[in-house]
């Protein structure tokens, strides 16, 4: 299946480190060879990269890796497709406006699109189950909440929706408004948050390593997710299948674990 890749922090922050490890495992070190997609949130906007080539060859990925760009919050996703063709339409991070605001989203996971309810607000461009589930999920979000709904309630609902849809298929789950980070674990995700004192860290997938000390403040919180740990020298914390959380500029504000977690069996 796919890897997923997303930060939040609380101060503007480069994923330079963690999107080069990702990006040798579309293609190199692992099978994810079907494009790839990041989303940075800027000043209530969105820059959005995307190519349909494996992100080991991708000339925009290799941009990316010399070109820091800062974001509070960061979505990115590497695919190997099962459902739709390898194209542009396809290619994850998906995004819609929702109350003014740009929603992203990747999903890790594989289920029956049929199984998937109709969307009512939103429809999907392509022809994969993920982007019909993020278009039920904010038509859900857009008849049930609204702009002045709580992160709780939002959080709540989407936890008791995840959970749901869960029962049909595997389905790790991204979604951010720009400031919150929502993220739902069907089966395999894990997270790690850096303060202060920052040490070093190495790549699993490439022999690059970084001093965090040398290029934060003191004040510094940043949290990555990760399919997989994307270092070799940390202690990563593996969310349980069922779990969600919600993160804010780098700290987990929100947690739940929903009832429903057995899903049919998926390719891993």
């Amino acid at each position: 299946m796919c890897e997923l890749l997303a930060m939040s922090a609380n101060v503007p922050t480069d994923i330079v480190f963690s999107f080069t490890g990702l990006i040798r495992r579309g293609g190199e070190t692992g099978p994810h060879s079907d494009g790839f997609g990041i989303c940075f949130y800027e000043h209530g906007g969105v820059r959005e990269f995307k190519d349909y080539l494996p992100s080991a060859e991708s000339k925009i990925a290799q941009f990316l890796t010399s070109y820091p760009i800062k974001s509070k919050v960061v979505i990115s996703h590497i695919r190997q497709a099962n459902v739709g063709q390898v194209s542009l339409q396809n290619t994850h991070p998906f995004q819609r406006e929702l109350w003014g605001k740009p929603w992203t989203y990747a999903h890790n996971g594989q289920m029956p699109i049929n199984a998937i309810p109709a969307p009512s607000a939103f429809q999907p461009i392509g022809q994969t189950d993920s982007e019909k589930l993020f278009c039920w999920l904010l038509s859900a979000l857009r008849e049930q909440a609204g702009v002045n709904s709580s992160v709780e309630q939002i959080a709540g609902l989407l936890m008791a929706m995840c959970g749901k849809i869960n029962q049909a298929g595997v389905s790790n789950v991204l979604l951010s408004d720009g400031e919150y980070l929502y993220v739902f674990c069907s089966t395999k995700l894990n997270w790690i948050t850096r303060r202060s004192p920052f040490g070093e860290a190495h790549l699993c997938d490439d022999d690059v390593k970084v001093d965090f000390s040398s290029v934060t403040t003191e004040n510094d919180i940043v949290t990555v997710i990760a399919t997989a740990p994307l270092t070799n020298n940390e202690t990563w914390n593996q969310m349980l299948p069922g779990e969600f959380r919600v993160f804010k500029e780098g700290e987990s504000v929100w947690s739940g674990q929903t009832n429903s977690i057995e899903h049919k069996k998926s390719n891993n």
